[in-house]
């Protein structure tokens, strides 16, 4: 048999780790294909507002940023892990800035103009580079032009993997990842790509919830694909909800950077009262997990629909040139944030769990990575520290380079791969059935193993998912594949995944906060939720 494709190096997802790895393998003459489920700029990157954490001033120190980490993560870092990801900080600016990113800069009292450096909820100084508030727009189309021009990366725009490929080995898994079949959404046709190495680099799973600060790609494709091909996944518990997402019938899914409360930015009620102040000395600094369980609680007693974030009392000069983007998209729904508040709520943000990976990316299955939200480093713990995830995706796709670049002779020839068979399946006439589980999916998600959960919560939502995930399977048995089935079915098995880790977890520890353990429990060693196949 021909396959459709043969490439060295295959890497699904085509954000900011993905795209990074792709060009440093290809310098080094490897035949790199890269998927993107949507467009190349429908990821998680492009949207990212704030920055990338790394220490430049002088008054800061790498102890520190390491320190400020790992009080974040509420005992469950690595701190390996944490000191490996920060030591690489600089060096990972450097690099983008190489790739033709431009972040933003300030003029020293001398003349001399250095990075400008914003402060967000969990750091101890100002470390967050940035491009005013559109960083991961200017990371993201500086890596896709690079890339377009490279001679060794072929770009792969709405193709949606279906399952990875794996074949026996001598490997302690048992199995070595060969490929995957891929749905080419234009043409919907599976299509087979055979490559030595698979990289998953697909973001992460926040689209499993009703309200959700993601694009419409973050539906857990890679962390389904991993376990059902065997691997190990880990701290799936670890939700992190943005504290602060517009509030606005016409708004989908607009973050309100954090760097607004850094830069001063009040969190208020409807009346004009603060009130973070009452639950935690650092107010509006406080970690993303304290300062959304602190706006649930207060939606919640009060009955009202929204809080608000009010950076008004700033010059317009200053709102404008630190919050562009914030400001024009907000005065598309007539709120001009120079003058009022802006009305805000919680929503799912960040995946901090996921495949579960070691230093150097590599999952339990021969050959096969994962770099980026959709992999669990130990780098996050049990809550993310703002601006930690795009140095995660610089950081491990380096690492990725590395030990692929080491190891690439040795794997052996891709065996004979069987072709996708669609020859007992026959096309859907029932897509309203797809539709329907999705948001049924997303809604008691929200509502039963959201920011506060119970015992009682998760074992409802644990009843619902078993049942969608039977009728998923067999709608699956029998129509031929779709992206919207595809995302589907990878969304009840990160559902039940995030439950089944939750139940494990007798405590509330960072993002994972339960009404019947409410207090963390320090009578021994923090230990990470893994969850075997």
């Amino acid at each position: 048999m021909s396959y459709s494709r043969n490439y060295d190096v295959l890497i699904v997802g085509s954000g900011g780790a993905g795209l990074s790895l792709a060009l440093k393998l290809a310098d080094h003459s490897m035949r790199v294909a890269v998927l993107s489920k949507f467009a190349l700029t429908a990821g998680s990157t492009y949207y990212a507002q704030g920055g990338i954490s790394a220490v430049f001033d002088e008054d800061d120190s790498l102890e520190s940023h390491i320190a400020d980490t790992l009080d974040a993560g509420a005992g469950l870092c690595n701190p390996d892990i944490v000191r490996l990801t920060v030591t690489h900080g600089k060096s990972s600016i450097d690099w983008l800035r190489k790739q033709g990113v431009v972040f933003t800069e300030e003029q020293t009292e001398s003349g001399e103009k250095k990075l400008h450096l914003n402060r967000e909820g969990g750091h101890s100084h100002r470390r967050v580079v940035h491009t005013a508030d559109a960083t991961g727009k200017a990371v993201s189309l500086s890596l896709i032009e690079r890339a377009q021009e490279h001679p060794n990366i072929q770009l792969f725009e709405h193709h949606n993997v279906v399952e990875l490929i794996t074949a026996p080995s001598d490997d302690p898994a048992g199995k070595r990842v060969t490929g995957a079949y891929v749905l080419d959404t234009k043409k919907q046709q599976v299509k087979t790509i055979a490559a030595r190495v698979v990289v998953l680099a697909t973001g992460g799973a926040s689209k499993v919830y009703l309200y959700s600060t993601n694009p419409q790609s973050a539906t857990g494709d890679g962390i389904a694909l991993a376990w059902r091909a065997g691997c190990r996944i880990s701290n799936m518990e670890f939700m992190q909800f943005h504290p602060t997402c517009l509030y606005h019938p016409q708004a989908q899914s607009f973050l309100i950077s954090e760097a607004v409360r850094g830069e001063g930015g009040k969190l208020i009620l409807p009346d004009g009262s603060p009130f973070m102040q009452h639950f935690d000395p650092r107010a509006e600094l406080a970690p993303r997990d304290i300062v959304a369980r602190a706006i649930d609680h207060e939606i919640k007693k009060r009955g009202i629909d929204c809080v608000y974030l009010d950076i008004s009392h700033k010059s317009e000069s200053f709102i404008r040139e630190h919050f562009p983007t914030i400001y024009r998209q907000c005065l598309k729904f007539d709120i001009d944030i120079t003058k009022q508040p802006i009305p805000v709520v919680p929503a799912a943000h960040y995946t901090c769990g996921g495949v579960l990976t070691d230093s150097y990316a590599r999952t339990d299955i021969a050959n096969l990575y994962a770099i980026g939200e959709v992999a669990c480093t130990g780098l996050h713990g049990a809550n993310r520290m703002a601006s930690n995830s795009l140095l995660e995706c610089l950081v491990f796709a380096d690492r990725a380079n590395e030990d692929i670049l080491q190891r690439i002779a040795s794997i052996p020839d891709i065996p004979e791969i069987p072709d996708w068979d669609e020859s007992k399946v026959i096309d859907s006439d029932e897509e309203v059935v797809v539709s329907h589980n999705w948001d049924e999916l997303r809604r008691f998600m929200w509502d039963y193993v959201g920011i506060v959960r119970t015992d009682k919560r998760l074992s409802r939502a644990m009843s619902r998912v078993e049942l969608l995930k039977k009728e998923i399977n067999e709608y699956y048995s029998h129509f031929r594949v779709t992206s919207d089935l595809l995302e589907l079915r990878n969304l009840a098995i990160v559902a039940e995944l995030i439950i089944r880790c939750a139940q494990q977890r007798k405590e509330s520890r960072g993002l994972h906060y339960t009404l019947d353990y409410p207090e963390t429990d320090n009578s021994q060693p923090p230990q990470n939720t893994i969850l075997k196949p």
